[in-house]
Order: C-alpha cells, then structure tokens, then sequence
C-alpha cells in the first residue's frame, strides 16, 4: 500500500508538472504573439507619426501658399512689364495667370526669351527680379519635394507652369551670362 501510494504520488505530481508545462508553453506561445502584435503596431505608429509630420509640412505649406504666390508674383511683374507680356485673361490664381502669359507669349513668339535675355543684360532690377524669382520657387519646389510623402504636389508644381518658368527663366540668364551686348 505504501508503494502504491508513492506511485500514486509520484503520477499526482508527473501529471501537474505537465499541467504545468503546457501552461507556460502556451503562455510562451501568447507572449510570442503579444510581442509580434506590438512590434506590428509600433511599426505602425512610426509609420503614421512620419506621414502626420509629413502632412504637418505640407499644410504648413499649402497654408502659407499664398503669401509664397504673391513673393513670386512681386517679382514677375517687372519681369513682365520690362517684355511686354500681359498675365492670360483667365479666372486662376494672379500668379498663374501670369506665369501663363509669359510662357503663352513665349510659344507664339520665341523672341520673347531674346527680349527677357535682354532685359536681364541690361536692366538691373529686371536681372534682381529673376534671380529673385528664380530663388524663391526653387526654393518652394525644394520645400515641397522634401515634405511630399508620395510626390504628387511636388511633380505637379515641377512639371507645371512653375516649373517651366524656373526653365524659361534659366535659359534667359544663361544667355545673358554669354553675350556680350
């Protein structure tokens, strides 16, 4: 009886440890799980704080956007009235209007880049007012590359008139730079 009684025992505490066992292989199974979920959602939440911080900037932006179109649109309009470019007669924003005119201009009449190379050589406030211009919206675009998460602002601007301008521009200083007149 003695003996069955330590068996009997010895199976009582075989079987706890067991219970046991399996209680913490299956807490260690949760844990794992648990720590898996929590990676997942850090990762989560750094991903959502850099697009917040992201959108932060480019609110900001498009927020202090109109006091960037009007910088820019002050230094167009010697520009324009130093070639003789009228803004398009159109319901945008002023400086698009304007930005519009001068490349309008330019694709009726490609003398206009030879008039603003001109301007540029011998005008020196015409000359301050594209550089100006020119710093100032490569400055934004910059801005604006830096802040956008998928690219969509920046390539619009880039690629739109502000884009083309900055190249007119470039192409116009370019020339003044070489020519001697």
């Amino acid at each position: 009886m003695h003996n069955s009684l330590i068996i009997i025992g010895f199976c009582v505490v075989l079987f706890i440890e067991f219970i046991i066992l399996y209680f913490i292989y299956s807490m260690h199974g949760r844990i794992r799980e648990i720590t898996k979920t929590l990676t997942h959602q850090y990762n989560v939440i750094v991903k959502i704080q850099s697009i917040l911080k992201n959108k932060s900037a480019t609110n900001a932006v498009a927020e202090n956007a109109e006091m960037i179109y009007q910088d820019l649109l002050q230094n167009l309009i010697p520009i324009m009235a130093a070639i003789d470019v009228m803004p398009r007669n159109t319901n945008e924003h002023p400086l698009w209007r304007a930005l519009g005119g001068i490349l309008d201009e330019y694709a009726k009449n490609p003398f206009a880049l030879e008039k603003l190379r001109r301007c540029i050589k011998l005008d020196v406030e015409v000359a301050r007012s594209v550089d100006n211009y020119m710093n100032r919206a490569d400055s934004f675009l910059n801005h604006l590359t830096t802040t956008d998460p998928d690219g969509i602002l920046a390539a619009t601007f880039t690629d739109g008139l502000l884009g083309q301008s900055l190249t007119f521009f470039a192409q116009a200083k370019q020339l003044a730079s070489q020519t001697n007149e």
